[in-house]
């Protein structure tokens, strides 16, 4: 039997468009004192019934895949719920979110998915295909916040391949942050998200394996750390949307900033700086 074509599989793929899950857990409040320290804030430990922060319920619904069922990655394996594309590289390309009314320590929460886009295109290193998954969380007030979480699948680069030219950071921050992003920061916040995918931790696997320079940053926690910075230099403004595309990896072998600038109307943008001086994730903020 000859090889399907990647047309002939991209139509397999997305036959999971329309694909649903759902997952149940429990807000409890040592995951949120866990993460503000890992974000060094000195937070008190939250009480039953106070809000928890934006992007926090990352840290819940969280996958459980057996050991036997991990990759050499230390993803889980591929299929299930979401497509089996056998492109080596699967990073989290960024996502959109809108803030209904805060979840609260203490609530049972619901976590309804979708899968609402399969597609591919061309890139300089290869194909790359995208899938899109909406979320809704709810608890007994209804839907309390809906994401649409992207997923990029790449091939490796080809021995001696050029790089896309970057993009250069704005330099018109209003408020900053250097971040030092050492391995105990990547581990931390790995094991808070039981994410095993071994780019965040393993030195030896991401230089020799996936050949990158460094560890690599976590996309999600780089929108945490915007997300963090606002709610620093703003901390009484309510996040109503946050949207958030990752533009070029962060290693840990350097220093990086999170800046914003607040544009009227409520609005900021907020972007990571490499350093290099290149944009790194680029994202928008609207509070009330």
């Amino acid at each position: 039997m000859s090889t399907p074509s990647f047309a002939e599989q991209l139509q397999h793929w997305r036959t999971w468009i329309g694909c649903t899950e759902q997952r149940v857990d429990l807000v409890t409040a040592a995951p949120l004192q866990a993460l503000a320290a890992t974000l060094d804030r000195d937070d008190p430990e939250p009480p039953p019934g106070a809000d928890i922060p934006p992007l926090a319920h990352w840290l819940y619904f969280l996958p459980a895949a057996l050991a036997r069922d991990i990759g050499p990655d230390g993803h889980p394996q591929r299929g299930g719920f979401l497509p089996p594309v056998p492109l080596p590289r699967r990073m989290w390309a960024g996502g959109r979110l809108d803030f209904h009314h805060a979840l609260q320590v203490g609530d049972e929460v619901t976590r309804s998915s979708r899968i609402v886009h399969v597609d591919a295109k061309q890139g300089r290193s290869g194909p790359l295909v995208f899938v899109t998954v909406r979320h809704e969380i709810s608890n007994a007030r209804g839907v309390a916040l809906a994401e649409e979480h992207d997923i990029v699948y790449r091939d490796a680069p080809a021995p001696g391949a050029s790089a896309a030219a970057p993009q250069l950071a704005p330099e018109n921050a209003s408020f900053s942050r250097e971040v030092v992003p050492d391995p105990v920061l990547l581990f931390r916040y790995s094991a808070l998200t039981f994410n095993g995918h071994r780019i965040h931790y393993d030195r030896s696997y991401v230089t020799a394996v996936e050949g990158y320079p460094g560890l690599i940053v976590h996309g999600p926690l780089i929108a945490t750390l915007l997300v963090d910075l606002l709610r620093r230099e703003r901390p009484q403004a309510r996040l109503k949307r946050f949207a958030f595309t990752a533009l070029r990896p962060v290693f840990d072998i350097h220093r990086f900033q999170v800046c914003g600038r607040d544009d009227g109307h409520a609005t900021f943008a907020l972007w990571a700086r490499d350093h290099e001086g290149c944009l790194a994730m680029q994202a928008e903020a609207r509070t009330e």
